[in-house]
Order: C-alpha cells, then structure tokens, then sequence
C-alpha cells in the first residue's frame, strides 16, 4: 500500500473530508469533524496514525513489529503504522476500518 492507495481508501468512506490543518506536511481525514487517520508526507518510512481501542492497540503493538505507539498523540488511543510490508494490505485497511469505525461511533452515527 502507498501514500495515494491510503489516501484513495480514507476518501473512499463516507463523509471523510481531507485537510492539511497542521501544515503542508501532514494530511488529515476526518469523518463529521473528527480525526481518523493523519498522514506525513515528510517522512522517510511511509507510516500513518489511526485511533485504536486502547486494548486493542496494545495487543496489536506487541503482535506487530510496525505498530507502535502514536506518535505526536494519546498513546492510549493512537497506533503509528510504519508500512513496511510485513503486513498486507488488507490488514492496514482494517485498521483503517476501526479508526474510521471509533469515530463514526462517537459522533452518534455508524458503529
């Protein structure tokens, strides 16, 4: 999965808006005015933060090497994912999913 592949795949859920309100270097989706999934263009390894049920996310820390703590974020609630390959893409869309899926739920709508 690249950088346009994610980016395509946030944009594809509904009501996701894209925006750079943190500088030209980090996109940001949202869905009903919360944050899902934030995106640096600037960095080396291609990686992106998602929302993770706080148990979740440390299972899944300690399951995957490329799952880390949020970076720059509440390491309760947000995973970094370093795409690196080691896990196919129909799993970082699954993360995706449940970030998507957290937020949806807290605005009254979705799951």
């Amino acid at each position: 999965m690249d950088l346009e592949a994610i980016r395509l795949y946030c944009l594809s859920k509904p009501d996701t808006e894209e925006a750079l309100p943190f500088g030209p270097d980090v996109l940001v989706f949202k869905t009903n005015g919360k944050i899902f999934l934030l995106l640096p263009l600037d960095t080396d390894t291609l990686r992106f933060n998602v929302k993770c049920d706080p148990e979740r996310a440390v299972e899944l820390r300690e399951r995957y090497a490329c799952v880390l703590p949020g970076y720059h974020m509440n390491k309760k609630h947000w995973n970094t994912v370093e795409v690196d390959g080691s896990v196919p893409t129909s799993v970082l869309k699954s993360w995706i999913d449940h970030s998507y899926e957290l937020v949806q739920g807290k605005s009254g709508k979705g799951v």
